[in-house]
């Protein structure tokens, strides 16, 4: 992702820390013996949180840094690389 902006990449690393603050939340929710209904919300929202930052790293790929074409960066993924990876989130 090197070839990513700056504001790009903070967004993504925001998003990756407050996905960490929830997780930190859910596990002190367990370490009390919270509600089983909150707990599995609030899991719910830290796998999305996730899940989107790992989209947006995806896209931020393809717009960026996709190696197809006679532009292509050296080592940057190729669409079918990338596609692998958009999958593996899915």
């Amino acid at each position: 992702m090197s070839a990513a902006p700056d504001d790009e990449i903070r967004k993504v690393v925001n998003r990756l820390k407050r996905a960490r603050g929830q997780l930190t939340a859910v596990i002190d929710a367990m370490e009390t013996d919270a509600d089983c209904r909150d707990v599995v919300i609030q899991l719910a929202a830290v796998g999305k949180a996730i899940d989107r930052a790992g989209f947006a790293v995806i896209g931020t790929a393809l717009r960026h840094c996709v190696a197809d074409g006679e532009d292509a960066r050296e080592g940057a993924p190729t669409m079918e690389e990338l596609q692998k990876l958009f999958l593996t989130l899915a």
